[in-house]
């Protein structure tokens, strides 16, 4: 039913893994295929591609369904349906940035000091000179092919790069004075394929699954049961998403309680209801939250 196009390169393996935990295992006959299937009769094909061009594709209809990042959607000005954001990338759970740097021991502290003429090296020449363009500055922008952080001050100005944490833009020796975009990983649509009742429900679902194990990582459930007398205690105790779940043991004078915690959060929160009157605590990992 539809085809989908996946990542290749930085995103790869992050992506693999997250439809694999999703129940949506990819199989292909090597790591360098870039044809694979998926056994769910929602997913008719799958591509792995490189995300610079995965919004031009999925917007022509050569694929109905494609994960990319927001930065190559503002790029390429592709015209998509974006599903939501899937807030993974290829080391974190935090969005990439583009920002603009220079060198730094430049004076330079603001974009807008920059003369006109200014050289920028970018692997985003588009976007780079729509930002250029609103702040009124005339830029020669310089299509980058890689070691863009290399090229400052000698070959060029400043540079618009791509940085998770900011690591290797601060090694390079260089300064951020601005920030074009957050861009989180998205899951995108054909417009024509998502106006298809049937393939918006697939894609949905899809989706869902996705959203499930992003939701449950980094998260467990605990289960504990407590007397009548400690309730309260440990009641005051236990974060939920919503509210604990509490129920009455059978012909025992006591409750069971199920509730999600973060995991970072579990190793002062199991001693502290031991504490407070809790007993046959059990953690246990989560697969999927669907709200």
């Amino acid at each position: 039913m539809l085809k989908l196009v996946l990542p290749k390169g930085s995103l790869e393996k992050a992506t693999l893994e997250l439809f694999a935990a999703a129940d949506l295992q990819v199989n292909r006959s090597s790591t360098v295929d870039y044809k694979a299937t998926i056994d769910d009769p929602r997913i008719e094909s799958v591509r792995i591609l490189r995300p610079q061009e995965i919004p031009m594709y999925v917007a022509e209809g050569r694929f109905d369904l494609g994960i990319t990042g927001r930065d190559w959607i503002e790029e390429t000005a592709s015209d998509v349906v974006s599903l939501g954001e899937l807030q993974y990338s290829k080391a974190t759970s935090r969005p990439i940035r583009m920002v603009v740097a220079v060198a730094g021991d430049s004076p330079v502290e603001r974009v807008e000091d920059l003369p006109h003429g200014v050289r920028v090296s970018t692997e985003y020449p588009e976007v780079t000179r729509r930002f250029f363009e609103a702040k009124g500055i005339d830029a020669d922008i310089r299509l980058s092919y890689g070691a863009t952080e290399a090229k400052v001050p000698d070959i060029v100005d400043c540079i618009v790069e791509i940085t998770e944490t900011g690591r290797a833009i601060r090694a390079a020796g260089l300064k951020e004075i601005d920030q074009i975009l957050q861009s989180y990983t998205e899951l995108v649509a054909n417009p024509a394929a998502y106006a298809d009742p049937t393939k918006a429900h697939a894609m949905h679902q899809v989706r869902t699954l996705l959203q499930g194990v992003l939701e449950a990582r980094g998260k467990v459930l605990v289960k504990l049961n407590v007397g009548e007398a400690d309730l309260d205690a440990v009641i005051g105790l236990v974060p939920a998403m919503k509210a604990p779940t509490v129920s009455k043991l059978h012909g025992v004078d006591g409750y069971a309680i199920e509730t999600v915690v973060a995991k970072r959060e579990i190793n002062t929160l199991i001693p502290a209801l031991k504490d407070a009157g809790a007993s046959d605590i059990i953690e246990l990992p989560l697969a999927k939250i669907v709200h």
